[in-house]
Order: C-alpha cells, then sequence, then structure tokens
C-alpha cells in the first residue's frame, strides 16, 4: 500500500511541475501590457527552473498613504508565493511626502536574508526608476512598462550571476548600455538648452 501511495504521488507531481514551472510570477497586474508580462514570465520562469528561486512582481495603482508598509501589504500574498523567493512591487500612485505631489514607490521584498545576498538593491531599484523618471516624449504607460520589465531583467540577471548561472531569456546588456547613452544624450541636451535659452542671455545683458 504505502508504494501505491509513493507511486501516486510521484505521477501527480510529474504532472504539476510543468504547471509550477511555468506559472505566472505576476501575482497583480494594474499597470503592464500583454506583451511586457509576456517577457517578465520568460525571465521569471527560466530564473526559476535554473536556480529555484522564485522573482515575483505586483504592480499596483493602490494609492498608498506616506510610510505605508509594503512588507505587511505582501503578506496577502505569501500563499501564492513559493520559498525561496523575491518580491517586486511596484506603486505609482503611491505618496512619497507631503512636499510633493510626486507619488511613487517601489518595493523589493526577498523571503530571507539569505536571498537578499543574492541581488543589489539599489542596481534594481535605479534600473526601473531611471527609465520611469526619465523626462521624453514617451507615455506614462510605456515607461511604466519598460521600467518594470527593466528592472525585473536586472533583478533575475543578479540572482542568475550569484548562482553561476546564465540566463537568455533577459534583456541584453547592451539594451542597458543604450538605455545609458540616452540618458547621458538627454541630460547633455537639458544643459544646452538652459545655457542657451537661460544662462547665456543673462551673461549676454551683463556685458
Amino acid at each position: 500500500m504505502p508504494s501505491i501511495l509513493k507511486t501516486r504521488k510521484a505521477i501527480l507531481l510529474a504532472f504539476l511541475l510543468p504547471l509550477l514551472l511555468n506559472a505566472s510570477p505576476l501575482l497583480k497586474n494594474d499597470n503592464l501590457t500583454p506583451k511586457a508580462v509576456e517577457l517578465i514570465d520568460k525571465m521569471g520562469n527560466e530564473l526559476a527552473s535554473k536556480t529555484a528561486i522564485n522573482a515575483y512582481v505586483i504592480t499596483t495603482n493602490e494609492a498608498f498613504p506616506i510610510g505605508f508598509n509594503l512588507v505587511e501589504y505582501a503578506k496577502q500574498y505569501e500563499e501564492k508565493m513559493t520559498k525561496p523567493y523575491v518580491l517586486y512591487i511596484f506603486a505609482p500612485k503611491a505618496q512619497i511626502t507631503e512636499k510633493t505631489e510626486i507619488t511613487g514607490r517601489v518595493g523589493i521584498i526577498p523571503s530571507s536574508g539569505e536571498i537578499r545576498k543574492l541581488y543589489d538593491y539599489d542596481a534594481v531599484r535605479t534600473a526601473g526608476l531611471d527609465v520611469i523618471t526619465v523626462k521624453d516624449k514617451n507615455s506614462i504607460q510605456d515607461k511604466q512598462n519598460i521600467g518594470v520589465v527593466q528592472a525585473y531583467s536586472e533583478l533575475a540577471d543578479n540572482i542568475a550571476d550569484a548562482k553561476g548561472v546564465e540566463l537568455t531569456t533577459t534583456l541584453p546588456n547592451d539594451t542597458r548600455t543604450f538605455i545609458s547613452i540616452f540618458k547621458v544624450i538627454l541630460y547633455i541636451g537639458l544643459i544646452l538648452v538652459t545655457w542657451v535659452y537661460l544662462i547665456r542671455p543673462i551673461v549676454m545683458r551683463k556685458k
């Protein structure tokens, strides 16, 4: 009898494993387009299959108040997450301070201290915010989609590097380099515009 039960469990696991490996890492989606979701699904499933670490995503338009505890908020999704994991939260409408109308918060929550050591918090956070906060002609939705995908890719690559494996579905380094170069060009342009239209006229008047 015990051997029959073991056999049944093995068969059940054989059927469930492909479903678990291909489960979407997106727990809540208020912002992302189907294409962005597809990219995150591919990266998340590859990361899980090669490192056994899950990287989940929540994008929410909930207007969290100042000082809202994202760790407590994440607990309602614990049953949907499999340890070990990292949870990336993007909340564009969350309040930051009373002194500014600018909103938006990012949370990166690991399931343990050991998992926290596998990624660079600042690098992951910056990878997304640098795209989202840049001043250009792209729509807010487009920048949010690119930013979240970029941050998730950075997170996945960080974990993969720490585990000594290579991912094929994350954004290539040349894409990140392009974004960095684009930012530099944009900043140079802003400096030139400031000089031509603001500073130079003042200097000329003084002469």
